[in-house]
């Protein structure tokens, strides 16, 4: 057991008792703040997960008509984390890694029109940042380009039991451009990458513009949406404590090295991002961040640092450090981390409860309501993500 353990075990249960944790929600951030892609810290693999990875390239369609689908997708993005977060493979709950793409946007300096946004990354504050900052322009949407990129480009784990999937959404043909979309999906699949296509409109129309057969050579599924239909939310009793919950979650985290404060400040911005999104969002985020295996921040959190590096703070120089942990002995910090980990234990572990219960609410109020919200991004993802992993051996 870690020294780390240890001293969170000790710490036992005074650590939320005095009722002095502040509620970060509303920190004002500098959104100016530019992080260059290539230059971002990918998160290394956990060693109790490095076996298996889910990995899931988006690639969005950003022409003109595409602001409903972004909202979408601004709106899915932590449900469809906490799809992926569900499923276990003997056991073991997988490495997930999210990537962004876009396409179409006539603004892009690339003659198809694509740029990689972010690479396949367990930085989802990245993720949701830079999906936040999307905006749409133009018009020539190249799919066989973007699939292409995404297969060659991004770092794909080469474990044969790692479920690899590409999701593609747009509204024009899919046999623009000077890419044979047929050869690249196919490429694609021989690799295990599989192609999952969804069509904004009526799903005989994406038939006739080939979305369907993109997915049939692919080995993934076809969806038609309404990328214009708001996503349906509902409310429920446990929101409220999600959310007081998820405000003394952050107040967990420790920032270290040149750049962890900036790091810190983007969690608060994506907390306030998918709150300006819904109430029902913001606890979809909160569900997530309870997430060991997904939301994982050892890049800039001494906590998680900690947690995967054991001797990280004896070598730790005091300059990486934040204010109120510079003067003070190993020991100390020890402790103070220590302290701050099995906090961050106890709000997960009740964070976990409530989201059960909120879940069954949920299924509940859409059992009574009759309601099918099948017709939008997130639940075309989140209803093949099941379907692909079933095939491939992973259990709920």
């Amino acid at each position: 057991m870690t020294t780390l353990k240890i001293l969170a075990l000790a710490a036992g249960t005074a650590l939320l008792s005095s009722g002095n944790i502040p509620d970060n929600r509303y920190v004002k951030s500098n959104e100016n703040h530019n992080f260059q892609v290539q230059n971002n810290v990918l998160i290394p693999v956990n060693s109790i997960t490095k076996e298996n990875k889910i990995q899931v390239a988006l690639l969005l369609d950003t022409s003109n008509s595409m602001d409903g689908l972004i909202d979408q997708a601004k709106s899915r993005l932590w449900n469809i984390v906490n799809t992926l977060t569900t499923l276990k493979y003997n056991g073991q709950a997988p490495q997930i890694e999210i990537a962004l793409y876009e396409y179409g946007n006539d603004g892009i300096r690339d003659e198809n029109y694509i740029r990689q946004v972010t690479p396949l990354t367990q930085d989802l504050d990245l993720v949701s940042e830079k999906l936040f900052a999307l905006r749409t322009n133009g018009g020539s949407e190249y799919c066989g380009a973007v699939i292409r990129d995404a297969s060659a480009n991004l770092n794909w784990d080469s474990n044969e039991k790692s479920m690899k999937l590409i999701y593609i959404a747009g509204n024009e043909s899919f046999d623009q451009g000077k890419i044979n979309y047929k050869e690249v999906v196919s490429k694609s699949k021989g690799k295990n990458i599989y192609t999952n296509t969804i069509f904004c409109g009526s799903r005989e129309e994406g038939i006739q513009t080939f979305w369907q057969n993109g997915a049939l050579l692919g080995g993934g599924k076809y969806f038609n949406i309404d990328s214009d239909r708001k996503v349906l939310y509902i409310e429920t009793p446990y929101d409220i404590r999600i959310s007081e919950c998820n405000a003394k979650l952050n107040d967990t985290y420790i920032y270290y090295g040149n750049h962890g404060s900036e790091y810190r400040l983007k969690q608060i911005t994506q907390d306030k991002n998918a709150e300006a999104q819904s109430v029902s969002n913001l606890v979809e985020r909160a569900v997530a961040k309870s997430k060991k295996n997904a939301y994982k921040n050892d890049h800039w959190d001494l906590v998680d640092k900690a947690e995967k590096d054991a001797g990280f703070i004896a070598n730790v120089k005091e300059s990486e450090l934040p204010a109120e942990l510079k003067g003070k002995s190993k020991e100390e910090i020890q402790k103070t981390i220590a302290i701050k980990s099995a906090a961050r234990d106890k709000i997960q572990k009740e964070i976990e409860e409530l989201s059960r219960k909120r879940q069954m609410y949920i299924d509940s109020e859409m059992k009574k309501r009759g309601t099918d919200d099948s017709d939008d991004l997130g639940k075309a993802i989140e209803s093949s993500i099941l379907e692909l992993a079933k095939k491939n051996g992973y259990s709920l």
